[in-house]
């Protein structure tokens, strides 16, 4: 995984050059990764709990599933295949909207889906420990509490997601 190649981007998401995953993250520089919200038919959120063998924000949880976007792939590419590659299932993606690429973002341009599935699931071990569902009002109470076991990105998509499911 630390040797997978991703493209490095200008400040408007066009692909200026690609690196090493490590080098892009070293030198923070800007790159791509979609995240995706699963919710089941109740309405509720099913969350990740990050593997402990991660780089990065090990054992806090995060969006259903999520990564980078590999050197010549899509988002809309990206996106199903994390879907399976994290949880075993295929499922119909709608795209919600994208952050801009920020610090605290870890400097990735990130295209925020959706989908409905009710699981079962079929967890990567290397990159999940566990798995929940939680309500909207749970996830919410969560984030406006800056729950430290809550990754900051995940904090930041949630409260954009409310936003626009409020307007």
């Amino acid at each position: 995984m630390q040797n997978e190649y991703l493209a490095v981007v200008d400040d408007l998401d066009r692909i200026i050059d690609r690196r090493p995953r490590w080098e892009i993250h070293a030198s923070s520089l800007r790159h791509r990764a979609v995240h995706i919200l699963v919710f089941n038919d109740q309405g509720q959120l099913f969350m990740q709990k990050r593997s402990m063998k991660k780089d990065l924000n090990k054992g806090l949880w995060d969006t259903s599933a999520a990564g980078h976007v590999d050197d010549g792939e899509s988002y809309d590419s990206c996106a199903p295949r994390e879907l399976t590659e994290e949880l075993g299932i295929t499922a119909e993606l709608s795209a919600l909207f994208k952050l801009e690429a920020t610090q605290e973002l870890g400097m990735e341009f990130i295209q925020v889906y959706r989908c409905r599935h009710n699981g079962p699931f079929l967890l990567a071990a290397e990159e999940i420990d566990e798995g929940r569902w939680l309500t909207p009002s749970e996830v919410s109470d969560q984030v406006d509490h800056d729950d430290p076991t809550l990754t900051a990105t995940f904090k930041i998509i949630w409260r954009q997601y409310r936003q626009l499911s409020t307007s």
